[in-house]
């Protein structure tokens, strides 16, 4: 695996790769959902991939193909894989969200890191657009959530009550434009739809987001959260592991605030 050094990050940051699934297997009668899966970070016990919006993480009611079916698809063929082969789901992302998801290639790697997720030994970064600024540039956010399935939504109150999880993040404003703000958010607990609603109680909901307050949808039905980085130690080399998603090469926005961000540099 090719690395580069980061001297914001004080990790090694693994270089994209990008392997078109469709192209490999349609000559094979094997039909592929997406055409392009982003394959970020692999090794022998863990596979990053670049999350695209509409793509579910695991299978649901929907009966659409969950990412780690395509992930099973793109090893299978990658390595000429007789039988099954595994793929471990270690954490998800909302359906419309953006960004990296990380799956276990071993059921060692799997139960090394659903322990290192539970713990709060993963560092999570993610990015998101919002219409209003915050009243404050940075803050952290504390709150208790409970969620209803009845409508699929989460529900923030400031004390504890019954059934809430307490739910914390960080954020901070990195930029701005004439219209818009680009929040980056750390968060240290994982909860429901948490950083939609938390930021939505501040007066600040995610673009596109209508669920959480939003007064408009995004034309790709995507909102503008994505999980940008993604960092830990790797559970079985025990190396330092750090990750960042590509900037959405389909949505003018957010080339706009790359393009921000590369100039205050």
């Amino acid at each position: 695996m090719t690395r580069s050094g980061d001297a914001s990050t004080g990790c090694s940051v693994l270089e994209n790769h990008a392997f078109s699934l469709s192209d490999n297997l349609r000559g094979r009668g094997i039909f592929c959902k997406f055409a392009l899966m982003e394959v970020i970070y692999e090794d022998n016990h863990i596979i990053i991939v670049n999350k695209h919006p509409g793509e579910i993480v695991q299978g649901d009611k929907t009966g659409d193909e969950p990412l780690c079916d395509t992930v099973k698809r793109y090893l299978k063929e990658k390595y000429n894989k007789p039988g099954n082969v595994f793929c471990g789901v270690v954490h998800r992302l909302d359906r419309p969200v953006w960004g990296l998801v990380v799956f276990a290639r071993t059921s060692k790697a799997l139960a090394r890191l659903n322990a290192m997720f539970r713990d709060g030994e993963v560092k999570k970064t993610y990015r998101a657009i919002t219409r209003f600024k915050p009243s404050e540039p940075e803050a952290r956010l504390t709150g208790y959530i409970t969620s209803t399935e009845r409508n699929n939504k989460s529900y923030v109150t400031p004390n504890p009550r019954p059934g809430a999880k307490e739910a914390i993040l960080s954020y901070r404003l990195i930029a701005s434009s004439d219209r818009y703000h680009l929040l980056e958010v750390n968060l240290e607990t994982g909860r429901k739809h948490q950083i939609r609603v938390q930021l939505a109680s501040i007066g600040c909901p995610i673009k596109g987001d209508l669920k959480y307050g939003d007064k408009r949808s995004n034309p790709d039905g995507s909102i503008s959260l994505q999980a940008h980085k993604i960092e830990f130690i790797h559970p079985v080399s025990h190396e330092p592991v750090c990750v960042e998603a590509p900037i959405p090469q389909s949505d003018n926005l957010w080339q706009a605030f790359e393009t921000i961000l590369a100039n205050q540099q």
